[in-house]
């Protein structure tokens, strides 16, 4: 298994205009049917974020940052108010049908993201990511591949993109990958355990949070 530092020195080394082949060789053009922004199998949704995305939402929508993010579920003793446990990534907030806190639909069905224009980078690539590891996978399984490039099931899979489309998705796909990659790393040296009785903690590249974003004390 490669080291994180090795996957990441891969990540940059990432050829964007293959990436943008790739990306070609699949195709996708978004049908706005909103899949992937609403809970699956009574799952909620779940879209990793990183803290300066938190921010980024914040300032748009001048929410509280637990409105922006929840605490990532994988790690935790639960899901709810009274949930004790570390957990290291944050995930976008939920409303209460487990759908994206931002995502609203017409009344013809139609999706449609409330802040797209500073969406997080996992948003942007959907439904792609690439083949590293240390690098998030989004929902939905991989249902084809073509070089570094995976394509997880989206019902816009297959449909034709333009080239300068899919050069802009090549190119935040990278970012993404070097952007996790970072992250993972940071996480990794900057962690120490938390008490477990000290409720939920979440490590991000930043140090050690409470589930409102403040720098938790151990």
């Amino acid at each position: 298994m490669q080291s994180l530092e090795a996957e990441l020195e891969r990540a940059r080394d990432l050829d964007s205009d293959e990436l943008a082949d790739a990306i070609e060789t699949i195709g996708f053009e978004c049908t706005r049917c909103g899949a992937c922004c609403k809970s699956e199998a009574d799952d909620p949704h779940t879209a990793t974020v990183f803290p300066d995305e938190v921010r980024d939402l914040q300032e748009a929508t001048e929410y509280d940052w637990r409105d922006v993010a929840r605490p990532m579920p994988y790690g935790l003793d639960s899901d709810g108010e009274d949930a004790e446990g570390e957990t290291f990534e944050w995930a976008l907030q939920t409303d209460a049908c487990g759908d994206c806190a931002f995502y609203r639909e017409d009344d013809d069905g139609t999706g449609a993201c409330s802040v797209h224009g500073d969406r997080p980078l996992i948003c942007e690539t959907y439904p792609f990511s690439v083949a590293l590891g240390g690098t998030s996978q989004p929902m939905g399984e991989a249902v084809d591949e073509a070089g570094m490039v995976r394509a997880h099931e989206c019902e816009g899979l297959g449909r034709d993109i333009s080239r300068d489309r899919a050069e802009d998705l090549a190119d935040a796909l990278k970012e993404r990958a070097v952007r996790e990659l970072e992250e993972a790393i940071a996480v990794r040296d900057a962690y120490e355990p938390a008490d477990p009785d000290e409720g939920v903690v979440v490590h991000d590249s930043e140090g050690a949070k409470r589930p409102d974003g403040s720098a938790y004390q151990g």
